[in-house]
C-alpha cells in the first residue's frame, strides 16, 4: 500500500505473538516554492501533488492558475515538493516572510505574527447547496469506505468531499496535510459545491482551510473548537460536529440543513 509498509511486532494478551502490523509512514515533505522552501511538514508520502497544489490555495500562497508545475524529488532523507510559480505570486510570496517546520498536529507552526494566523477571509459565497439530515448521516456513513489507510493503520486522518451521493477522499497521517491533499484534488477539477466531511476535531486553521475553498459546509467527527465555530459562523459556513450515521449536532448557519420531505403515498 502507498504511504504504508509491514513491520514486525509482538503481540501480549493471553500469550504472545509475533506478526507483523502495517504502519503509516511519516516523511519529511518539503514544500518549495520557485525554489525557495515554504514549509516542512511530516507527511504521508502518497497524493503529494495534490498536497502541493491545495497548501498553495488554503495558505494563501497561490491560486491554482498561478502555478505553472510541480515537480516531485524523492531523496534519500525525504521529499523535495517543487511547486514554480508565475511571477505576481512569487512576488507576494517573497513579502510573507513565513517559514513553518513543524509536526502533523500543528497547524500554525513557524507563522511569525498573529495576523498571519488569524488571516482575514471573504466569506463563503451565498448558494441553493442544501443538504437534509439524512444526506448529511449518509456522507459521515461513507467515510469508512473512503480510509484504506486508516485500515491498515489505524494511524491516519481522513478529508473528505461529498457531492450528489458520492465521497472523494484523501488520508494523511496529519489532519491538515489530508484536507490540503483533497483541496488540491477539487482545485484541479470542474467546480463543484459540497461538504468536507472530516475525522479529526475543527480548530480554526481548519475552518480557514475550508473557507479558502470556498465550500458552505462543513462536517466534522469529532468537536469544534469555541473559536472554530465563532469563525464559522463569521464566515458563512455551515458547521457540523460530533456527526454519526445516526446522529449529528449543528453549530451554525442552519438554514442549509433542508427539512426532510415526507412520502406520500
Amino acid at each position: 500500500m502507498q504511504g504504508a509498509r509491514p513491520l514486525p511486532r509482538l503481540a501480549f494478551g493471553a500469550g504472545i505473538s509475533p506478526g507483523e502490523r502495517v504502519l503509516p509512514e511519516e516523511t519529511a515533505v518539503a514544500l518549495s516554492f520557485n525554489v525557495s522552501t515554504q514549509a516542512v511538514m511530516m507527511a504521508t508520502p502518497a497524493d503529494l501533488e495534490d498536497f502541493a497544489y491545495g497548501f498553495a490555495l488554503t495558505e494563501g500562497i497561490a491560486t491554482p492558475a498561478e502555478i505553472e508545475a510541480v515537480e516531485v524529488a524523492r531523496g534519500p532523507r525525504g521529499i523535495d515538493v517543487q511547486t514554480w510559480l508565475v511571477p505576481a505570486a512569487e512576488a507576494r510570496l517573497a513579502t510573507r516572510r513565513r517559514t513553518m517546520a513543524g509536526p502533523v498536529g500543528c497547524g500554525l507552526c513557524g507563522i511569525d505574527s498573529i495576523e498571519q494566523a488569524l488571516r482575514d477571509l471573504p466569506p463563503v459565497p451565498v448558494s441553493p447547496f442544501r443538504l437534509t439530515p439524512a444526506q448529511v448521516m449518509a456522507a459521515v456513513a461513507a467515510l469508512p469506505a473512503g480510509q484504506p489507510l486508516h485500515d491498515a493503520t489505524r494511524a491516519a486522518h481522513c478529508a473528505g468531499f461529498w457531492s450528489a451521493g458520492q465521497l472523494v477522499t484523501r488520508e494523511d497521517v496529519g489532519r491538515h496535510n489530508a484536507l490540503d491533499k483533497l483541496a488540491g484534488h477539487l482545485v484541479r477539477q470542474p467546480p463543484v459545491t459540497g461538504a468536507i466531511v472530516l475525522t479529526s476535531r475543527v480548530s480554526i486553521d481548519m475552518v480557514q482551510k475550508v473557507a479558502a475553498l470556498r465550500q458552505p459546509v462543513l462536517i466534522a467527527v469529532s468537536a469544534p473548537t469555541a473559536d472554530a465555530v465563532a469563525l464559522a459562523e463569521a464566515l458563512n459556513i455551515t458547521l457540523i460536529a460530533l456527526a454519526r450515521p445516526d446522529r449529528f449536532e449543528l453549530f451554525t448557519h442552519s438554514d442549509r440543513i433542508a427539512a426532510e420531505v415526507p412520502h406520500v403515498r
